[in-house]
């Protein structure tokens, strides 16, 4: 049997690269604006693995050890990342256009399940009346949404967005 604290170090580190794999999977948008229903996940994701990270123990030492451990291997992912760009396009999405000129990238918006109404709701938020108006429009690594309208001014989402999983009528 392994040492109680190697135990809950190996148990947090592959808890760890599970949540980074689903993370990676289910994409950027879950990680944008939170509702109820997305606090509720988050919840009951963290008591989940809670156990599955110090197994029976729960003492304090073992929850310091397992945060400890995501710390240290978050910050060793940061670095592997900042250093290799390959692996670096294999943990984050890359940023994705979804307005270019005034026009709207369709195809983007149906794969990141955006509706005309939540980019124009967006569009507003920095600003700008119509997409018309957007020189780019950028669906960023982190889930927001930067909007550069054709006075050159840049604004970005201080606030992150919810992406809603309905597809509208594409209309400006």
């Amino acid at each position: 049997m392994l040492n109680p604290y190697l135990e809950i170090i190996c148990r947090s580190a592959a808890v760890y690269l599970f949540m980074l794999i689903a993370l990676r999977l289910f994409g950027k948008k879950e990680l944008s604006q939170l509702n109820t229903a997305d606090v509720i996940l988050i919840l009951l994701i963290s008591n989940a693995v809670q156990n599955a990270m110090v197994g029976s123990n729960s003492s304090l030492q073992g929850g310091l050890v397992a945060a400890l451990v995501l710390f240290v291997i978050n910050f060793i992912l940061k670095k592997i990342m900042f250093k290799y760009k390959g692996f670096r396009n294999f943990v984050q999405q890359k940023p994705v256009v979804l307005v270019h000129d005034g026009i709207i990238d369709f195809n983007e918006l149906a794969k990141l399940e955006i509706s005309s109404s939540e980019l124009n709701e967006v569009i507003r938020e920095h600003g700008v009346e119509s997409y018309k108006e957007v020189k780019l429009a950028m669906m960023e690594i982190d889930g927001n949404i930067s909007v550069i309208s054709g006075d050159k001014s840049l604004h970005r989402s201080h606030h992150k967005r919810k992406i809603h999983k309905t597809l509208g009528s594409f209309n400006g």
